[in-house]
């Protein structure tokens, strides 16, 4: 086993308003059929690999996804996704009508949390990811993780912006040239 993590992130499988694009933070939304279809298909994406450690988001949508996905998860609240506050359920083109040029990664969301926040999050969660050894495995939900990458690689949050990531797809973080100072993203949006 190598002296660093690897850790593998898996979205969620689909929601009714993952589906629609509305967005979905405290609301706890279960997994569509097709969504429940996505998560068992991770277990054979996931075969043959072992894993030293498994965290989920509290959230049903992720740990329903990992328990389907053939995993008993350790819940990790630093992984529930962004709270979207006031935009809770809406969509960014809701949004957008409402507050021109609103960009949830540079202004997060009124009477929940702002990057800043979401940041420390992530930041606690990557220090204790990298503070562990083998593979490890996150199941969370797609802002957070898109956050989670950017904060791996010592990237402000509004990187994540850029990062687009599918329901129930599979991103790596590693490190280049096997070196701890050299934090990558090795797979992303698989």
């Amino acid at each position: 086993m190598s002296d660093l993590p690897t850790v593998y992130l898996a979205r969620h499988g689909e929601t009714a308003w993952s589906k629609s694009g509305q967005h979905t933070s405290h609301t706890d939304l279960p997994l569509l059929p097709a969504g429940e279809d996505a998560a068992r298909q991770l277990r054979e994406r996931l075969a043959g690999l072992h894993f030293e450690r498994v965290f989920s988001s509290p959230l049903s949508r992720a740990t329903r996804t990992a328990e389907l996905a053939g995993f008993t998860p350790e819940l990790d609240d630093d992984l529930r996704e962004w709270n979207y506050g006031d935009y809770e359920g809406i969509t960014s083109a809701e949004i957008a009508r409402q507050r021109p040029g609103w960009d949830l990664f540079r202004d997060g969301a009124p009477n929940g949390e702002s990057p800043e926040q979401v940041a420390a999050r992530a930041d606690r969660l990557v220090a204790r990811l990298k503070a562990l050894r083998g593979n490890i495995l996150c199941v969370a939900h797609g802002h957070i993780l898109r956050v989670l990458a950017a904060r791996w690689i010592n990237f402000p949050v509004q990187l994540g912006a850029a990062l687009l990531l599918d329901t129930a797809s599979i991103s790596i973080l590693s490190f280049n040239h096997h070196n701890r100072n050299e934090p990558a993203i090795q797979v992303w949006n698989s």
